[in-house]
């Protein structure tokens, strides 16, 4: 239990800040919420990238297995880092609001 609120906390930290660090860098509020299933795809699935472009059905296919075998434990981990972007281009959009110019 200690083990899933510590890692449900890294996650949140860790996207939190890459999130932060890029909003602020490329002034796109959202960008990693929508990069976000892309980072979440390399970290579940088992084939290699490739295989999306010259056996797409059995990649996909693939890739549907592994997401619905994920556990709890591991959906409650990887949402916390979601978490994390949201609430980074929330805290990046009040911080523009309020007059603070970053880069």
């Amino acid at each position: 239990m200690i083990q899933l609120f510590i890692s449900v906390l890294l996650f949140f930290v860790l996207f939190f800040g890459i999130s932060f660090i890029l909003n602020m860098i490329l002034r796109q509020t959202w960008l990693m919420a929508f990069v976000f299933p892309i980072i979440v795809v390399f970290i579940v699935d088992t084939v290699s990238f490739s295989s999306y472009f010259s056996e797409p059905g059995t990649a996909f296919s693939s890739l549907g297995n592994e997401l619905t075998s994920l556990g709890t434990q591991d959906m409650v981990i990887l949402s916390s880092g979601f978490i994390g972007t949201i609430a980074a281009g929330f805290v990046i959009r009040f911080l523009r609001k309020s007059g603070y110019q970053m880069f």
